[in-house]
């Protein structure tokens, strides 16, 4: 559900420009486009576009979902089994462990996370701490890497050969201590990020009429903060809860034989090829989700009842010894979170762990560990780059007819509700879904079945949501007079959407482009199904890695992914200051004209 900080710090779009350019733009388009009939109407356009985004949604979403939904119908042999793959399932104890493993680890990692996650958001928003954007970035870091370093970071520090394996006190870290510990890693960032949204809302009035009676901070904190966060808490949980059940790549590293419902998909359908079996485990896995996402939604809408327009923003005062407090509560958190991920990079540069300490850049020769060397990392490159470019197009040009056509209504509706679907569903379940839906006899389309064409696809799809609702909060905010004015003087939607929608969002559509590459760079469950011997992606290869025992080379390619993630991220970051200073610029220029 939550899928990335940059798509959900996008959601606030700044628009410095949107004051100078909006209206140049209104005063030039009828200078520059003469009203004239056109002979193509331009309804028939805008309608036929509408219908190939909706046809478009329904291909790579909703049927690899409803192929998934008649595969657990069916039976090995192809006919069909209504309900006794299901009943097989839970006749089945080695299945149903899986199930309870995947739902206890999942519920002793909320149980974990939310609350340490609220102690940090804490500190961030409500708080006079120092250095609160530094602090803010370092908790993010596991954003930038795939959700495997972690496990393998864990393997170098609690493993067999870990320097603090005595801090287990002779329990395994393969299994549910390392699931547990690695997922808290890896889904600690998506509870801050609801969590800092949650607390940065506080109306300041109740903190001021709070001290003003006397109230103590011990029950202000009860009185005003909680409630005030509690359906960010739940959230948080739901989200949180969701990541754990639904992740691959960590069970698959650092879980040892302990099964759960992630590694057990993958198993039915890669190693013993049960087919019907898989989706059933898939469409189980999705229930966490629908109904996480539910809740999500329910809960969306009761948040906006606690703002009001008269509402003004908390600033906290400074207090020396709370703020020291959670500032070594911060530096701890944050510490412990780079100090993972640190071990994991040192160790790709270690010639022989822990024997041999030396610095060496062997592990970066991967092809000693894996015949096909840096082709991995070029095809998620590709890939990534693929991803970025074609979706935030198709996203943002959606979401612009989407939000500001107004014609074909029933088409527009069922565009939004395809857009929202895969927000409910994890990405091992599209997969799986584009997996019985490309790769079937009877579909024309399963000479795409794993070339990089389908990956692209496949990532596009599983992302879109976010992405989709940054775009539409970004056009929601460009006043519809303009679109008003352009149709009343005969200008073509497609001038208003070159001239007028997407200078504004300019900085928007820098953040859709840098969230699609992250995500792309550093997903595993969605394309572990769909790769082929030519399109194998550096997130997968780094599976194999450890399947095969070289963690080094491993912990080698995924310290890469996460350096390209990262360096992308900042780049595009300062792109986008320098758009937002130029607009400002000209704001200033325009205005001591």
């Amino acid at each position: 559900m939550a899928e990335s900080v940059l798509g959900t710090s996008s959601l606030v779009v700044s628009l410095p420009e949107a004051a100078l350019s909006l209206p140049e733009a209104a005063l030039s388009l009828p200078k520059a486009l003469p009203a004239k009939r056109r002979t193509v109407p331009e309804a028939a356009i805008g309608t036929a576009l509408i219908a190939v985004l909706c046809l478009f949604l329904l291909l790579i979403i909703a049927l690899p979902l409803g192929t998934l939904l008649i595969k657990s119908l069916e039976a090995p042999d192809g006919g069909m089994a209504g309900l006794s793959n299901f009943r097989t399932y839970f006749a089945t104890p080695t299945l149903v462990d899986a199930l309870l493993n995947s739902l206890t680890v999942a519920g002793i990692v909320v149980a974990l996370v939310v609350p340490l996650a609220f102690g940090y958001a804490y500190a961030l928003t409500r708080t006079a701490m120092p250095f609160k954007a530094l602090f803010l970035a370092l908790a993010l870091l596991p954003l930038f890497a795939p959700s495997l370093l972690s496990g393998i970071a864990l393997t170098y520090i609690l493993g067999n050969q870990g320097f603090l394996r005595g801090l287990l006190f002779g329990h395994s870290v393969y299994g549910p201590i390392g699931i547990t510990l690695a997922e808290c890693l890896y889904a600690f960032p998506h509870a801050l990020i609801i969590l800092v949204t949650a607390l940065g809302l506080s109306d300041g009035r109740l903190y001021e009429a709070a001290s003003a009676m006397g109230t103590s901070r011990l029950r202000t904190f009860v009185t005003v903060t909680l409630p005030g966060a509690r359906y960010g808490l739940v959230s948080a949980a739901f989200v949180v809860f969701t990541l754990v059940v639904t992740d691959f790549g960590i069970p698959k590293v650092i879980g040892g034989q302990y099964p759960v419902l992630a590694t057990d998909a993958y198993r039915q359908v890669v190693g013993q090829q049960n087919f019907p079996m898989g989706a059933v485990v898939g469409l189980l896995m999705l229930v966490p989700a629908v109904l996480a996402f539910i809740v999500d939604r329910l809960i969306q809408r009761r948040q906006l009842s606690l703002l009001s327009a008269r509402s003004v923003p908390y600033e906290p005062k400074p207090h020396p010894v709370r703020d020291r407090l959670v500032l070594v509560y911060a530096m701890l958190v944050a510490g412990v979170i780079v100090g993972t991920y640190g071990v994991a990079v040192w160790a790709s540069f270690i010639r022989y762990w822990p024997y041999n300490l030396g610095l060496t850049l062997d592990h970066y020769d991967f092809a000693a560990a894996d015949s096909d060397g840096w082709s991995p990392y070029w095809n998620s490159l590709a890939m990534a780059l693929s991803v970025a470019a074609i979706g935030t197009m198709t996203v943002f040009c959606g979401a612009y007819l989407i939000e500001k056509l107004k014609l074909f209504p029933a088409g527009r509706a069922f565009a939004q509700l395809l857009a929202m679907l895969p927000l409910a569903v994890p990405g091992l379940v599209l997969g799986l879904g584009y997996v019985f839906f490309f790769n079937a006899p009877w579909n024309p389309l399963n000479v795409l079945y794993g070339t990089l064409a389908l990956l692209v696809i496949n990532t596009l799809a599983h992302y879109y949501t976010v992405a989709h609702v940054t775009a539409t909060t970004a056009l929601k905010q460009i006043d519809p007079e303009f679109e008003a004015v352009s149709a009343s003087l005969k200008v073509p939607f497609w001038q208003t959407f070159r001239r007028v929608s997407l200078p504004i969002c300019l900085p928007t559509v820098l953040e859709l482009f840098a969230y699609l590459f992250v995500n792309a760079m550093t997903t595993v469950s969605a394309v572990i199904f769909l790769y082929g011997p030519s399109t194998k992606l550096a997130s997968i290869a780094i599976v194999h890695m450890d399947e095969a025992g070289t963690t080094a080379a491993a912990a080698a390619m995924a310290s890469v992914i996460m350096a390209t993630a990262l360096g992308a991220r900042l780049a595009l970051a300062l792109v986008n200051r320098f758009v937002i200073a130029r607009a400002q610029g000209w704001r200033r220029r325009e205005a001591t004209a």
